[in-house]
């Protein structure tokens, strides 16, 4: 777990905002201090990884799964995640 993995999945948690975000990667890096590029890379890994999915995959929109909000929560150890 990448500091920009953390910032994305905050990022899409919304915390203090009433709804959860769902957006794709050029609105995520719009809305953080990392480039596309590297938003575009790291939004694959955690989907990959089970921390985000598809909201609508026809227009590449993502939201907060479950396991992303459990490790949001500390309910998930990140160590669990990268085996």
């Amino acid at each position: 777990m990448t500091p920009v993995d953390r910032d994305i999945l905050e990022l899409l948690k919304n915390d203090g905002g009433v709804h959860e975000l769902v957006l794709n990667p050029r609105h995520i890096s719009e809305n953080i201090d990392w480039n596309h590029q590297t938003v575009r890379e790291h939004v694959l890994a955690l989907r990959n990884h089970g921390l985000i999915e598809h909201h609508d995959e026809s227009k590449g929109i993502y939201r907060l799964s479950d396991l992303g909000r459990a490790y949001l929560a500390g309910e998930v150890d990140a160590e669990e995640l990268e085996e």
